[in-house]
Order: structure tokens, then C-alpha cells, then sequence
């Protein structure tokens, strides 16, 4: 993990839940993760799979739901992510997002949420998924994850 490209905000007890924003475009990256926090949300950054599993494996970072990019540098991209997810975190929540319409089915069997959120889109449905699988999932005993 590079610190240029994690942005991690400071402990807070009272955040909603926390969320791992996979973008590798920053500046799509940095509305959407500061829009959350906004929200209320405690909000870590990541700019490729492999700097996201690297935040979800590390015993400092709980993560209850990651927004990822489909289409991300390197050998995983956000399904591929979205499975590595599955059978490693399986309390984390996936939202998918991305500019490729083509991308809508493989998400809708990959996301708890439904079918991925196509892009350009409004911060606030974001929001809206967010919450959506919150009320969906009870928060399991963050020690554990």
C-alpha cells in the first residue's frame, strides 16, 4: 500500500460503516470516498485489487462494504476481486461499478446489492446501496472479520 494512494481516515466510533472505495481513476476516487465521509462513513482508499486485498487482509482494517471499479491496472479486476472477496471476507458486502454495460450480468451474480451501478453516478445512489445492504445484513462482531 502506497501512502500517495490510501487515503485513511482517523478511528471514529461513531461512523456508520466503513467502506473500501477500489478506484483507479483518482479523481472519481476522491469525490466518491469524500462524499461517503461526508455521509458519515469511515472511508479507506485503494487504487487496485491488489492494494485492496492487501487493506482487507491487514488485521488494522475492518471493512464492511467495498465499492469497486470493474475495469482496474494489474492481474485482478473487480470481479476477479469480487470473488477473492467471497472466499475470503464473506461478511464483506460488494458494490460494483462501471462504464461498460456488458459488465451488468457478471455483477448481478457477484453483488449482494443487485447489479452493478453504471457510470457516471450520482454519489447519493451510492449512498442509497450502501445503506441497502446495511439493512440486509446485520454487522457481525467486527473482531472477527
Amino acid at each position: 500500500m502506497s501512502p500517495a494512494s490510501t487515503n485513511v481516515t482517523p478511528q471514529s466510533d461513531n461512523h456508520l460503516h466503513t467502506v473500501l472505495v477500489v478506484e483507479d481513476e483518482v479523481l472519481i476516487r476522491l469525490v466518491i470516498a469524500d462524499y461517503l465521509r461526508e455521509c458519515g462513513y469511515k472511508v479507506y482508499e485503494a487504487v487496485n485489487a491488489q492494494e485492496a486485498i492487501a487493506m482487507l487482509q491487514s488485521p488494522e482494517v475492518a471493512v464492511d462494504i467495498v465499492f469497486s471499479d470493474v475495469q482496474m491496472p494489474g492481474d485482478m479486476d473487480g470481479f476477479a476481486l469480487s470473488r477473492w472477496i467471497r472466499a475470503n471476507k464473506p461478511g464483506v458486502q460488494v458494490i460494483l461499478t462501471s462504464g461498460v454495460e456488458r459488465s451488468a450480468n457478471i455483477a448481478a451474480t457477484l453483488c449482494e446489492a443487485g447489479p452493478l451501478l453504471e457510470k457516471p453516478y450520482p454519489s447519493q445512489d451510492v449512498v442509497d446501496r450502501i445503506k441497502q445492504l446495511a439493512a440486509r445484513v446485520e454487522r457481525p462482531d467486527r473482531g472477527k472479520r
